[in-house]
């Protein structure tokens, strides 16, 4: 698994921070501000074909989601949600592949690839956050298919899928864990997408609330058995991880180089900022936590690249995750400290890299989560 940038991967690195520093940086804090999906930024993104990175060949794409994360954290250290729109059509990806049959690889993966297709992932109910076996998302049996009643919140990406991969525990028990993934497709009968949430960060992608009010969905709809429904959630939570990571070191980056223009430029007691010894070192901690950041998530999207699965997969996965967000709090924390009051005004983006980077934290497994994961993989 090596760590170091291939050829082909330096040119995306090149080709996405040229395009994040003179088209998407011109409208990232309007993004922001105005909480207003940006259909510009996705028709670049789609324009320039980087959607296709970690998508099989024969779907269109390049197979590497080293090259996805270069490519995430080139576009988050501009523009969380610019980088988002990438994350938001990738996670689907390791639930397909992992658990969809020929035909519903054929049917959404070329599509998501190219980005004629959008999708979404919803696992997240008001009483089981971070429990995913805890849902209370029922699927009964109806005929040829499957009947879908409950709710879901927090789901980012809804209002503007195509098809959402939809939890939902099956059988006729309450057995814990018990749990598929079915393709609900918008405009299905039953199914409804609530109100836009308002939040501190991530504002230019919506998340919304779902409905299901006895949505029927054919059994084709549901990857894999009803025996292994759980572990291909699980697989495809595991397989994005370093997505997430990665969003984590690109933002932590971000923060730093809006703090180093800052201090460089300010005056105060007769010398720049940037001269005092104290600010000298929370720059120096800033670049040694994000660098040890990308080392983590590179080796664990190399993981994925190499087809590592399972437990070692998934302390890989968890450690990046954990480590890059984290880093993402502390660099943007400390980052809108050196502004001072700057920090806190609108006029200046680095409170929206502060908002973000607690997003970072909590989504896609919170980072509590994360260290269990951990904890249990050294210790049970």
């Amino acid at each position: 698994m090596a760590l170091e940038l291939n050829d082909d991967q330096l040119q995306i690195q090149d080709l996405v921070r040229r395009v994040a520093r003179e088209k998407v940086a011109p409208r990232a804090q309007d993004i922001d501000l105005t909480a207003e999906y940006p259909h510009d930024m996705y028709a670049l993104i789609k324009e320039l074909g980087l959607f296709t990175l970690p998508f099989p060949a024969e779907y269109g794409g390049t197979g590497s989601m080293l090259s996805a994360c270069v490519a995430v954290e080139e576009l988050g250290r501009i523009c969380y949600n610019t980088a988002y729109l990438l994350v938001v059509q990738w996670v689907p990806i390791g639930a397909i592949l992992s658990g969809g049959n020929p035909e519903q690889k054929q049917k959404y993966l070329p599509g998501l690839a190219s980005g004629d297709l959008r999708g979404a992932l919803s696992l997240t109910e008001s009483q089981s956050g971070s429990d995913v076996a805890g849902i209370k998302t029922r699927a009964r049996r109806d005929g040829n298919g499957f009947r879908i009643n409950g709710s879901k919140i927090w789901c980012t990406n809804a209002g503007m899928a195509d098809f959402v991969l939809v939890a939902a525990k099956t059988g006729e028990d309450e057995e814990r864990g018990k749990i598929n993934l079915f393709i609900v497709e918008k405009g299905t009968p039953g199914f409804e997408v609530g109100r836009k949430e308002d939040k501190i960060g991530a504002r230019g992608i919506p998340s919304h609330a779902l409905f299901f009010d006895d949505a029927y969905v054919p059994a084709e709809n549901m990857l894999g058995d009803e025996q292994t429904g759980f572990r291909v959630a699980m697989a495809a939570l595991n397989d994005s991880r370093p997505i997430i990571g990665a969003r984590g070191v690109g933002l932590a980056q971000g923060a730093m180089d809006h703090a180093i223009d800052f201090i460089k430029t300010r005056r105060a007691f007769g010398q720049t900022i940037s001269n005092f010894q104290g600010v000298r070192w929370m720059i120096a901690d800033m670049a040694i936590q994000i660098e040890a950041s990308r080392k983590l998530v590179y080796q664990a999207a190399a993981a994925v690249d190499a087809g590592i699965k399972g437990k070692e997969l998934a302390q890989l996965a968890a450690i990046a995750k954990c480590h890059a967000t984290d880093t993402a709090m502390s660099v943007a924390t400390d980052a809108v400290q050196l502004f001072g009051a700057a920090g806190v005004s609108n006029e200046y983006p680095i409170n929206r890299y502060f908002r973000d980077a607690k997003v970072l934290q909590i989504i896609e497994g919170t980072n509590q989560i994360q260290r269990n994961i951990i904890s249990r993989n050294l210790l049970d």
